[in-house]
């Protein structure tokens, strides 16, 4: 995205081979420049005003253009609510604002190219582009904390000189960063929440009805609303697929071939496990420069699947990503409960005491404690970063989610490095909602982001767009919109999503209470893949930089197989050792 100076076009080379100019200020001057496979877009122009939409955008050109019509300044585009998730790109009288989603899965970075200010869904091409590097501090956090970094520390740009803008943030190319959305309250009581998530998911898959698309049927209520709703609203030519497990302890199989029995008339793929590569297979393989990820056990796998889609003719995917995070409970909202409605707060105290195995002084601790600040957790973090044991087992009433610990592999100059980092974070940090237990849902969408972009990117290198309906902009406003005990309760799965879907999906997948689990896939692929994996720390690129230990990464690479929490520690460096491989060699784009 280029302002509408002179100067833009030479500083990225549009008028070479830098890419196919997709919008042009009215100026006539380069507006959007798309680099790599194309992603939906949508254009539209009145007078001095140019509308752009990239990513899923169910709106007609027609439609773009009488939004564009109200528009007499950047601030009008805080009106303008386009419904599924894409980047909106605005050129008003020469100023360009540009906005992601609300999720943070389609989100904007920032640099200065040549003097000249550009932005991108990309902070690596913007790297290329300016001829930075590596931001080494950035990069030991990762090391040190893992894919558990909340924002805005867990979204900071690892590339020097680019910057990321918060999703709940606009940027006004060349000037300054400015807030364009805040949480809703979280007040609709039950019956009205699951009407308003009800409508909310029943129009998002309404505007999905005349693509053609492949769609996630794994037996869970996630993706299985999702086909139920695509077959009320009677989209044709759906293809469900389903990666089948190899314990004979997951009941998904059971539950995905119930779904499929009510769905005569989609086309059903099932993929054996001896037919696919094993997770942690090719650990070496970066998905993408934009950023590590510690989502890399699936990279092989999900290759190949997406591959078989693209070769059926599908390049559009519907998954089921981001119910988790909607729809699974969050505990920051019952400490101010139990003093809104201690009668309420206590049953679900009690209950989630039991189904969680909360140690009864930890609950009893967190209750009594005030809920602080966010820098006051920020610092907390910091002290405690070495801290010997687990973390805490019991609630998380305040500001955070799961308290961050250091890897045992990263050195104590990585560590302190991160620590500094956390410090930082605590100056400047601000609560992304009023009450805690908003604040820690927002946290958990936004956490998430980072495994999403990176699924997303690795569609697209077979050219299939991932879709991902439950993180359009108007579900999560309707889900944020109802009273936090409302959404989830210790007494069912997932109950406000399963309360939204009475009626559309079959009952016993509805009031399904459990969730399939692939640890002994990912067990059985360390083991498989031990070879490959040592062989990518032999010669490490983060021992070299001082961030780890290799004697330390050794042993742990020896034991993931068997451990569990050795095999996150273990993904979590795969994915900053690939990455800064992968990064090592970008050069600058001329």
């Amino acid at each position: 995205m280029l302002p509408d100076t002179p100067a833009a076009d030479r500083a990225v080379g549009v008028s070479g081979d830098g890419g196919d100019v997709v919008a042009r200020h009215p100026s006539g001057r380069a507006l959007l420049v798309v680099v790599g496979p194309a992603e939906p877009v949508v254009r539209a122009r009145a007078g001095r005003v140019v509308l752009v939409a990239v990513g899923f955008c169910p709106v007609t050109p027609d439609q773009l253009a009488a939004h564009a019509a109200r528009v007499r300044s950047v601030a009008d585009l805080d009106r303008v609510a386009l419904p599924g998730s894409s980047h909106l790109v605005a050129s008003v009288d020469g100023r360009v604002r540009v906005q992601g989603s609300l999720s943070g899965v389609r989100r904007v970075a920032h640099a200065r190219v040549g003097g000249v200010p550009v932005a991108s869904d990309r902070a690596a091409l913007l790297a290329r582009l300016a001829g930075t590097g590596i931001d080494e501090d950035a990069l030991a956090v990762r090391v040190v904390c893992g894919d558990a970094v909340p924002p805005p520390l867990g979204e900071r740009s690892t590339w020097r000189g680019v910057t990321t803008v918060p999703p709940d943030h606009c940027l006004l190319l060349g000037d300054r960063v400015v807030r364009r959305w805040t949480a809703p309250e979280p007040a609709l009581p039950a019956a009205e929440g699951v009407a308003a998530v009800r409508d909310a998911l029943v129009e998002a898959m309404g505007h999905r009805r005349g693509v053609r698309f492949s769609a996630d049927l794994s037996g869970g209520l996630d993706s299985g609303s999702l086909c139920f709703l695509a077959a009320h609203h009677g989209v044709p030519d759906l293809l469900t697929v389903r990666v089948a497990g190899s314990d004979p302890h997951n009941d998904d199989a059971v539950h995905a071939a119930r779904a499929v029995r009510s769905l005569p008339h989609a086309e059903h793929l099932v993929l054996s496990p001896a037919d696919l590569p094993a997770l942690f297979t090719d650990p070496a393989r970066a998905t993408d420069t934009d950023e590590p990820t510690t989502c890399t056990r699936t990279d092989a796998l999900e290759r190949h699947v997406v591959g078989l889609l693209a070769d059926r003719g599908y390049h559009h995917h519907v998954g089921g990503h981001g119910g988790d995070e909607l729809f699974l409970p969050v505990h920051g909202h019952l400490h101010g409960l139990l003093r809104r409605a201690p009668v309420t707060a206590l049953r679900l105290l009690r209950a989630h005491r039991a189904v969680e195995r909360w140690p009864p002084a930890e609950t009893l601790r967190g209750l009594l404690a005030r809920p602080g600040t966010v820098s006051g957790w920020w610092r907390d973090q910091a002290a405690g970063l070495t801290r010997p044991g687990a973390p805490q087992r019991g609630p998380l009433f305040g500001w955070g989610l799961s308290p961050l610990r250091a890897s045992s592999c990263a050195t104590p100059e990585a560590v302190a490095t991160a620590r500094a980092a956390l410090r930082r974070a605590a100056d400047d940090a601000e609560p992304l909602a009023a009450d805690p237990g908003q604040h820690q849902t927002v946290l958990v969408l936004r956490t998430a982001a980072a495994g999403y972009r990176h699924l997303a990117a690795l569609h697209a290198e077979q050219h299939v767009f991932l879709d991902l309906p439950y993180l359009d902009d108007r579900v999560l406003d309707a889900v944020l919109s109802v009273q936090a005990h409302h959404r989830s309760t210790p007494w069912q799965y997932k109950r406000l999503l399963a309360e939204a879907m009475r009626g559309i999906l079959p009952e016993p997948l509805r009031r399904r209470q459990t969730k399939g689990d692939f640890s002994a896939e990912a067990y059985d692929g360390l083991r498989r893949n031990a070879a490959a994996v040592r062989d990518l720390f032999a010669d490490s690129l983060l021992a070299e930089r001082g961030l780890v230990d290799p004697d330390r990464v050794r042993r742990l690479t020896e034991t993931a197989h068997v451990v569990e929490d050795h095999q996150f520690a273990v993904e979590d460096l795969i994915g900053c050792e690939a990455w800064l491989r992968a990064g090592s060699v970008v050069g600058p784009a001329r």
